[in-house]
């Protein structure tokens, strides 16, 4: 039995989550592990489409509105993952907020591990607001591995 058999990691498509990815495949990597990658997002409401779409076009105001955006993190994320060796990855673009769908879909899925990176661990709002890696840390009842992205 390994250490872990399940390892999610949480991106948004960022240099600095993409770095989280990265670690995250290696860790599933070397421990046999299927690897889960969510990216959560809120859907743009009627005026925010309606201004994507203005100052867009049509042709490409599709990709900011509802899941496009993550599902094509996700698709990159997971090219990411397969080149350092990762060959059981679940991909999931999760309505709603970071903390809360990382830390039900672990559940769901069983993970024994959470990676996320740092960002926002060291800025003045990510300690008066919280940061995603700080809340994740303080709430998972699994391990998590806070990974220096920044």
């Amino acid at each position: 039995m390994s250490v872990y058999e399940t390892v999610i990691v949480g991106t948004d498509g960022s240099a600095s989550s993409f770095t989280a990815v990265d670690r995250a495949a290696a860790v599933a990597v070397a421990c046999g592990a299927k690897l889960v990658i969510l990216c959560a997002y809120r859907p743009l409401g009627k005026h925010e489409s309606n201004v994507a779409q203005d100052k867009l076009g049509e042709e490409v105001a599709y990709q900011v509105v509802g899941s496009a955006p993550a599902e094509d993190t996700l698709r990159d994320a997971q090219e990411r993952a397969v080149l350092s060796g990762a060959r059981d990855v679940e991909t999931l673009a999760i309505e709603g907020d970071a903390v809360p769908s990382l830390l039900k879909w672990a559940k769901k899925r069983s993970a024994g591990l959470i990676v996320v990176g740092n960002r926002g661990l060291s800025t003045i709002a990510g300690r008066i607001l919280g940061s995603v890696p700080a809340e994740v840390a303080r709430k998972a009842d699994v391990d998590v591995l806070i990974v220096h992205t920044t």
